[in-house]
């Protein structure tokens, strides 16, 4: 791994020689949260992210020797969701579940998934309510330990897209967005609700993000037409874990 220093001091960029070394990364991130809001007899909130990244990183902490993790501390959340069924192979929960979830003995009840297979708009406010009543809250808003984010060649994250950049200011805690191209529904936390974490880190491989990696963290012209580029905490820490693809235009 190795560590890209920038000007602002943050956020924090690592390029990792391949996914292996990355999710071994994630891995340390979560055990020291974990660890931490067990010896506080606090619970431990994370919003996974959907996309083929994560996905790998999820096979990995799959192959690891979790047993003994006291997994009643931990309640996971997504950051986005298709409104698709659960075995829709989009499903951001499907997929999380099949390679890492159904491995693992944490209460059912800590796992809190979107509904795809519900109204978009009825699941947005019911899902909202769940996520007022688990995380802490600050400012009215729930704090999340961890927020892992993909991003997209357009510079979305979650399901914040450039051509709804209006949600960039929005109050909600998530809301139904609908992908520029394909017109698929999503339901998304928001951009305040990202930025209220204590940790928020991107998850990005391959030479078609190179681009717009460089873009948003060295602020090039346009920059702030990606949604990605105001992912900044309040009061947390942002980290993007790259690949050496996608990192291959920094300095």
């Amino acid at each position: 791994m190795e560590s890209i220093a920038n000007s602002e001091k943050k956020p924090s960029v690592f390029v990792f020689r391949n996914i292996e070394a990355m999710a071994a990364e994630i891995f340390e991130i979560l055990e020291y949260e974990f660890t931490r809001a067990i010896a506080e007899k606090k619970t431990c909130h994370i919003a996974l992210s959907g996309g083929s990244t994560p996905l790998r990183i999820f096979e990995y902490l799959a192959r690891l020797p979790l047993e003994g993790i006291r997994w009643e501390f931990l309640h996971i959340y997504w950051g986005d969701e298709r409104c698709v069924p659960i075995d829709d192979p989009e499903s951001n929960y499907g997929n999380a579940w099949k390679t890492l979830l159904r491995l693992i003995d944490i209460p059912p009840d800590n796992i809190h998934r979107i509904r795809g297979e519900d109204d978009p708009y009825k699941e947005s406010l019911r899902y909202s309510d769940v996520l007022r009543k688990y995380p802490p809250l600050v400012n009215g808003f729930p704090v999340f330990d961890i927020v892992l984010l993909g991003l997209g060649e357009d510079g979305h994250t979650a399901s914040i897209f450039p051509d709804a950049m209006e949600r960039i200011a929005s109050n909600e805690l998530c809301y139904v967005a609908e992908h520029p191209q394909t017109n698929q529904k999503r339901i998304s936390f928001s951009l305040k609700l990202i930025n209220n974490s204590k940790n928020i880190v991107f998850l990005v491989t391959g030479a078609s993000k190179a681009k717009v990696v460089g873009d948003i963290i060295a602020h090039k012209k346009g920059f702030e037409n990606l949604p990605a580029s105001y992912v900044k905490p309040t009061s947390g820490e942002l980290k993007w874990f790259l690949d050496e693809m996608a990192g291959k235009g920094l300095k």
